[in-house]
């Protein structure tokens, strides 16, 4: 089970950056995301006190958008296009070095927090196939051979 020490100092820096009013919700929640790399229930509580908001409503935001993660992230999120190009051209390959070579599997974070593999499907680069992205960087045509110095070299 991953875990992670969450800071009360940190987040109450985080949400007073922000407006203290209910439209400021959102953006709170990317900041406290973009803090810890998901979003610890101590926060989102923090955040519905701090900006009048129920707990209901900050958890069904929460919820909603895909950005938002309730559990522990890595630090550098891998995800591997499983489109229908980038599957014909080795997604499963790169997937399969990935689990290798960090031990975890899609969805899953490393122990130390540094690495999280996620699947997705097509996201438009099909001429690239098969497509990595490390963090926010496009990684096309990856061999095998290259996961694994892509990802840590990111």
């Amino acid at each position: 089970m991953v875990s992670q020490v969450v800071d009360i100092e940190k987040i109450n820096e985080v949400i007073d950056r922000s407006p203290k009013t209910p439209g400021a919700l959102i953006g709170v929640l990317q900041d406290i995301q973009r803090e810890f790399h998901y979003l610890p229930r101590m926060a989102m509580e923090a955040t519905a006190k701090e900006l009048c908001v129920p707990l209901s409503k900050v958890w069904s935001v929460a919820t909603f958008y895909n950005a938002f993660s309730l559990k522990p992230r890595g630090e550098n999120i891998i995800r591997v296009c499983k489109g229908t190009a980038c599957h014909i051209k080795g997604a499963d390959l790169i997937l399969e070095q990935l689990e290798n070579g960090l031990g975890i599997k899609p969805g899953e974070t490393t122990e130390d927090l540094k690495y999280t593999v996620e699947v997705v499907n097509c996201v438009g680069a099909c001429a690239m196939a098969p497509l990595m992205i490390v963090n926010d960087k496009y990684h096309g045509n990856v061999r095998c051979d290259r996961v694994l110095k892509l990802v840590k070299k990111d």
